[in-house]
């Protein structure tokens, strides 16, 4: 299966080089799209020299500011479904804590599986990488998400997943994502599972970022205060 490995960034400088390369040594083999927004710190210049010396297995897509997470992975996506050619579709995040070698184990779960999730919520994971705050936030707000919506998944916030291109493309056609950060995670879960989707949450240790600082805040965990409910009045009434 031919693999792209989407992530977004926005003042990732410090370990963008590093997580380039670790993923370009995969068995897999998978090209990669970066998608920046306009960061700050010169994360895009050190792309843009990664794409000119790797013979076109890096892309980026700039975009003018920071938009937001689910906006960039779904300009991500678009891309990468309008190119074509490829069979699979990762997300991860750029700072180290989703491990590179566990991209190996997602795409080997697709294998009888549509969507494989990075769980950190089913037996053999974790989430000792998360601060103590980042813990009761991520925890509280994913047992939020699953009494409310009851998907049949453990981690329904997780950000580390590999998707069938065919599904992927499925749900960008089916309507307009509606949500970002922990609230985007959880719709594009839910919109698999509605579709009938295929799921495996495969363990993963989710680690400390190795530098900078987490862009997770409060406006976006209260975000998935109303987006959640909305989503399960969608998910009872899927006509509206």
């Amino acid at each position: 299966m031919r693999v792209i490995v989407v992530i977004p960034t926005y003042n990732e400088r410090e370990t963008i080089t590093a997580t380039m390369h670790a993923l370009l040594d995969l068995p897999s083999k998978p090209d990669l799209l970066i998608v920046d927004d306009n960061s700050p710190d010169g994360t895009g210049d050190l792309v843009r020299a990664a794409v000119a010396s790797t013979g076109g297995r890096i892309d980026l897509l700039e975009r003018p500011a920071k938009l937001g997470l689910g906006r960039a992975y779904v300009a991500g996506f678009t891309r990468v479904i309008d190119t074509g050619g490829y069979d699979v579709v990762v997300q991860m995040d750029a700072d180290g804590s989703h491990r590179t070698a566990d991209v190996e184990r997602l795409v080997a779960a697709l294998e009888d599986a549509d969507l494989a999730i990075g769980s950190r919520y089913v037996p053999g994971g974790s989430s000792a990488g998360l601060t103590a705050p980042r813990e009761v936030l991520s925890r509280g707000g994913n047992l939020y998400a699953r009494a409310l919506l009851r998907a049949g998944v453990n981690d329904l916030t997780g950000g580390f997943k590999a998707w069938r291109a065919a599904l992927l493309t499925e749900i960008l056609t089916e309507a307009t994502v509606i949500s970002d950060g922990y609230g985007f995670q959880v719709e594009m879960t839910l919109r698999a599972a509605r579709l009938g989707a295929r799921i495996r949450e495969v363990p993963i240790d989710f680690l400390e970022r190795q530098a900078g600082h987490s862009k997770m805040n409060w406006r976006i965990a209260t975000e998935a205060a109303w987006v959640v409910p909305a989503m399960a009045w969608r998910n009872r009434n899927p006509r509206r």
